[in-house]
């Protein structure tokens, strides 16, 4: 597979950044994100967004009193957010490889996911949550949108009704599993987006990539 064909490759991003070919942009920040900060202040609180893409959910997370750090392999959406946010802000958004790449900040207390697990295909999902366990504190919070459907016409790559439990299984806990309502949803993704949060066990797991 060429890289420009293999979702796992920045190469396979730029250009769809580049062109406006994002379906799954919404534009703004979700309802549903929204929602969750109103009730869960930062107060200073660690949060890193894999796969940021256009990012707008780093100035809702920073406005919230969140301590933001965000990363992207895509060059060109990387560029473009960092020329929206403030100095500061810019500055936490890491062009670079969410599996390798070595957070100073690390462990973080929230993990949040939007699009990311469901741009890459069924096969990488496994190291996606290895590497958010790696990456959060024993009772840190991994939440966001979790798109269902089918995992082997994408991306995005859907998961089934209890695929997303089964990943996350031993090393956390459901505390919130609700249904995106079909307004708040891009049409790619309408009747078919669950917002979950997650606790990681307090109990050690080895989870070294």
């Amino acid at each position: 597979m060429s890289s420009d064909a293999d979702p796992t490759r920045p190469e396979f991003w730029n250009p769809r950044y580049s062109s406006g070919r994002t379906p799954w942009d919404a534009g703004g920040v979700p309802a549903a994100l929204i929602r969750y900060l109103n009730t869960h202040p930062g107060g200073g609180t660690t949060v890193l967004i894999p796969g940021c893409g256009s990012g707008y959910e780093i100035e809702a997370f920073a406005h919230a009193g969140y301590r933001v750090t965000a990363i992207d392999f895509s060059a060109t959406v990387i560029a473009r957010v960092r020329a929206r946010l403030t100095p500061e802000q810019a500055e936490h958004v890491i062009e670079g490889d969410f599996f390798s790449y070595d957070f100073v900040q690390a462990p973080f207390d929230l993990v949040y996911e939007r699009t990311f697990l469901c741009a890459l295909p069924a096969e990488a999902w496994p190291a996606v949550v290895k590497r958010t366990s790696a990456l959060l504190k024993p009772g840190g919070i991994v939440a966001g949108f979790y798109y269902l459907g089918d995992k082997d016409d994408g991306p995005p790559f859907g998961l089934c009704e209890v695929e997303s439990a089964r990943l996350f299984a031993p090393g956390f806990v459901t505390v919130t599993d609700e249904p995106i309502p079909p307004a708040e949803s891009v049409p790619i993704f309408t009747g078919r987006e669950r917002w979950q949060e997650r606790r990681k066990s307090r109990v050690r797991i080895a989870t070294t990539l």
